[in-house]
């Protein structure tokens, strides 16, 4: 479903290059959940945006479904980026606009009729468990509610691909289990192939099939998160934190 071929992202000048992500190979199968590991500035949400091309790689192919997206006409990459939906740690909703009113923001974007948005509204409303709240406005929701209207939103589009940055960093422990367990409900019910950014191992653990691990814009681990046995020390740091630290764990130098 996702295929990254030699992609990177440089930035500045050819004499002070900063490369935020170096040159990668990633291949997701289609129906997977995969976890994008690292500490702040490690190049996990620069990999992210690179994989529905809100970033233009400097190097490299981004194939989404058998279809190379690097080499499609701006009007083309519209069209097929309506197959990958978005959601951030910031729910990034309209305050004016009700919940249903945000959910169908983006099908007036992409041309939908207003009878079907409406339709596919209610029904993404009705997937987060919020068709009770069609009519409210974001500042009458909680940050849990929020996040699941921001969920409907992406999944009006009824996409092929869900792509999720931080979504639950910002949310109570209890709000965030509970739309992890929403995510893991949609990817079992939907197929839906899911890439999650996340500095948390709890979250790559309980959510993600495979999670690779980024450091300084390189991918130094790749962990089967069901058989978890990673190999470079930032990705023994990440599992050491889900035991516990104790006064001997060792600290991997972070990021600049």
């Amino acid at each position: 479903m996702i295929d990254l071929q030699g992609v990177s992202k440089t930035y500045g000048s050819a004499s002070d290059p900063v490369h935020a992500l170096r040159p990668t190979d990633l291949a997701l199968a289609s129906g997977q959940v995969y976890g994008l590991l690292g500490f702040s500035g490690a190049g996990k949400s620069t990999l992210l945006r690179l994989i529905n091309l809100l970033e233009a790689p400097s190097s490299g192919r981004v194939i989404l479904d058998g279809q190379d997206l690097t080499g499609l006409a701006p009007a083309d990459l519209r069209q097929a980026r309506q197959q990958v939906g978005m959601i951030f740690q910031q729910f990034n909703l309209l305050s004016s606009r009700t919940a249903i009113e945000n959910v169908a923001f983006a099908l007036e974007v992409a041309g939908v009729s207003s009878a079907q948005r409406r339709e596919r509204s209610r029904e993404a409303l009705a997937a987060v468990g919020l068709s009770d709240k069609e009519a409210a406005f974001p500042a009458q929701l909680s940050g849990g509610q929020k996040q699941r209207v921001a969920i409907a939103r992406a999944l009006a589009m009824r996409p092929k691909i869900l792509l999720s940055d931080e979504a639950t960093s910002a949310l109570d422990p209890h709000t965030a289990l509970s739309i992890l367990r929403l995510l893991k409900q949609l990817n079992r019910e939907r197929g839906m192939t899911m890439v999650v950014v996340t500095h948390d191992i709890k979250v790559a653990s309980y959510l993600c099939e495979q999670s690779v691990v980024l450091e300084r814009g390189a991918v130094v681990d790749r962990i089967d998160m069901r058989h978890p046995q990673p190999v470079s020390r930032l990705g023994k740091f990440f599992f050491e934190t889900a035991r516990g630290w104790t006064d001997q764990t060792e600290l991997p130098q972070e990021d600049a």
